[in-house]
Order: structure tokens, then C-alpha cells, then sequence
């Protein structure tokens, strides 16, 4: 082969070469989009009045419309279990930031509401400005369900009758997801 050839070869083998090779990467993973979730859980609280427990079932809802910043809303209803038949009910909503390792979700919340406080025998009832700070853990089954392992929350009611008050407590759950963007 004389050498005008080879170049001519070696030129084309090149050039088809690099048209071929790029300088962007294939993406290893991919990040889920959008997403929400809709769960339920059971709470064990020490309510804050008079080292009484109380117990009950929850609902919340988690919206991120991007992947690690979120919102969450919950409804909690509490009653002690035997007399003297207390009730405390909560509506919060507030931020929420996760960082997924994993199957495991780790997050913090700052979630502000209402707190609706049944006294003692029913002697009185109360609505009052509530703050919950939180963190937890949850852990994904799959593309769409969630087992939250547990949620901890320190409640503060600096309104309540009787001085501020600081109710917290433990919760567990499961959740779906409903609406999937990154589909």
C-alpha cells in the first residue's frame, strides 16, 4: 500500500472513529421526578399534659415536585387508650428534605398546624398553634410503595392553657404513590 493510501485510510478510519465516540457519558441512574405519596400510620405519643399516653391512626400526604425538597402534610388522631379518655387531634403541614441512600430515605421536616386537645373526662376542649419539628426513615419497596420505618416528632404548644407544652412521639406507616412524574 503506498503511503498516500494509508493516510487516506488512516484519515477516514479516524474521522469515522470519532463521529462514533462522544464526549457526554450515558447517564448511570436516573433521578425520580416529581412524585406523590399518600400514607397512613399509628402514632404512640406521651402527650405532654400530665405523663398521659395516647395512641391513634394518622394520614399524610408527601409532595416533591423536585427530588430531595418536599412537602408534607399530616392528620394525627390520639386517644388514650383507658379513662381518663384524653384526645389530642393535629393538622400540620410544613417542609420536608430527604436524602435517598439507597432503598432508605432519610428526611427532616418543620411542620406548623393545629392541635385540637381534648381535656381529661371531657371537662374541656382547646385548639392550639403547634410546631413539629421531625425526622425519620423510610424505606422503598419497589417503584410506588414505602414503609416508613419510623417518623420521631417534638411537638410544641406555646399557647396551650397551661403553659407550653411538649408533646413527641414515634410513628410507623405505609404510603403509595399516586402520581409518578419520572414515568
Amino acid at each position: 500500500m503506498n503511503k498516500t493510501k494509508y493516510i487516506t485510510v488512516v484519515f477516514f478510519a479516524c474521522l469515522f472513529g470519532c463521529r462514533r465516540i462522544s464526549a457526554q457519558a450515558l447517564p448511570t441512574a436516573t433521578a425520580p421526578g416529581a412524585y406523590i405519596s399518600v400514607g397512613t400510620t399509628y402514632s404512640l405519643f406521651e402527650s405532654g399534659y400530665g405523663q398521659q399516653k395516647v395512641q391513634g391512626l394518622g394520614v399524610y400526604v408527601d409532595i416533591n415536585p423536585i427530588r430531595a425538597v418536599g412537602i408534607e402534610a399530616e392528620g394525627r388522631w390520639l386517644k388514650q387508650s383507658q379513662s381518663p379518655s384524653m384526645s389530642e387531634s393535629t393538622y400540620l403541614v410544613g417542609p420536608r428534605v430527604q436524602l435517598r441512600r439507597g432503598s432508605y430515605t432519610p428526611y427532616v421536616k418543620t411542620l406548623v398546624g393545629l392541635n385540637y386537645f381534648g381535656f381529661p373526662y371531657d371537662t374541656a376542649r382547646g385548639r392550639y398553634f403547634a410546631i413539629a419539628p421531625g425526622a425519620g426513615v423510610d424505606l422503598m419497596l419497589g417503584n410506588d410503595l414505602k414503609i416508613r420505618l419510623i417518623d420521631v416528632e417534638y411537638q410544641q404548644l406555646p399557647q396551650f392553657t397551661f403553659g407550653t407544652i411538649s408533646p413527641y412521639g414515634i410513628s410507623f406507616g405505609v404510603s403509595y404513590r399516586v402520581f409518578n412524574g419520572s414515568r
